[in-house]
């Protein structure tokens, strides 16, 4: 435990580094937005497209992987829209608080640590683990508070769906790379060396962004915050440990960074979309804000567990 957690910690570090950045000022705002979407449409998506281009569709689709991981969220999520809903939140909000307990930081935190954690072994799943998060649950939370603002299901939501998915660069990523990787073709070695290189600056600039934009986060509504980070930080991981390793014949070091990649803290995308659909923005900056700071110590003790 004390070894994985001395193994983590140089990437929280990071995350306190742009955290003190952007509490200083040093880093402002606007400053943190650039830098995100650096991260975000080049440097990571460089990461994703070299990983999968160097995959096949065999390595990264695994049918019983992606039902334990699917089922296990879904009861999570399911848990955390009833519970908002007995607390007669509407169904807007129910929706963005499930998506707080079940969608964690994989794009930013996820891929780089796990992979230098866990082994570069453990690509193909995180990359199973992010697909799901943003294809299905990425796709329900727009559905439902969509759909609960016009009242019914349109054309028009599955169309807003779509086009999301197909503008998202970690997507477009995994599956550019998967087409390439299916092709009789090599990536020439300048490009892969240009891939190489750009895709390095993912992990230090995801890390530091992560950091600095929790930095503008606030710890209001503590106690709805703290419900939705232990739902995401112990119960999702359970949850889909135990989809893994009882109902679905998951491979056990695939089940164990499956496990790992559930126990990530809440992703800041909750927020984007929680902001850009003006509901409960508030309370999901606190369950980032509060769930990242726990997970120092509980994602090392998780990694510490499957690693045994």
């Amino acid at each position: 435990m004390w070894d994985i957690f001395l193994q983590t910690l140089p990437f929280f570090a990071l995350i306190g580094l742009g955290y003190g950045a952007g509490r200083t000022g040093f880093f402002t705002a606007e400053a943190t937005a650039w830098l995100t979407k650096f991260v975000f449409y080049f440097a990571l998506s460089a990461m994703l497209f070299r990983f999968a281009a160097n995959l096949s569709i065999g390595d990264i689709f695994d049918w019983s992987f992606v039902q334990a991981y699917f089922w296990g969220t879904l009861l999570i999520y399911v848990v955390a829209n009833g519970v908002a809903l007995l607390r007669r939140r509407g169904i807007e909000e129910a929706a963005v608080e499930a998506q707080c307990a079940v969608i964690g930081n994989v794009g930013f935190l996820g891929i780089p640590m796990l992979a230098m954690l866990l082994g570069a072994e453990a690509i193909p799943a995180v990359m199973m683990v992010l697909s799901v998060d943003l294809i299905v649950f990425g796709s329900l939370i727009v559905i439902l508070i969509t759909g609960s603002r016009d009242g019914r299901m349109s054309l028009g939501i599955l169309r807003t769906v779509g086009l999301g998915l197909l503008k998202n660069p970690m997507i477009m990523s995994i599956g550019m790379g998967l087409i390439v990787s299916a092709l009789p073709l090599s990536i020439p070695g300048p490009a892969d060396d240009f891939l190489e290189i750009l895709g390095a600056a993912a992990t230090p600039g995801a890390l530091f962004a992560i950091g600095a934009s929790l930095a503008s986060k606030s710890a209001e509504r503590v106690a709805v915050a703290g419900w939705l980070s232990f739902a995401k930080l112990v119960l999702h991981p359970a949850a889909v440990g135990f989809a893994a390793l009882y109902v679905f014949p998951v491979d056990p070091y695939a089940a164990g960074v499956m496990i790992a990649a559930a126990a990530l803290p809440v992703a800041g995308n909750v927020y984007i979309l929680a902001q850009h659909y003006s509901v409960a923005p508030h309370r999901v900056s606190a369950s980032i804000l509060i769930s990242t700071a726990v997970s120092v110590f509980t994602v090392s003790g998780v990694i510490a567990l499957v690693s045994s």
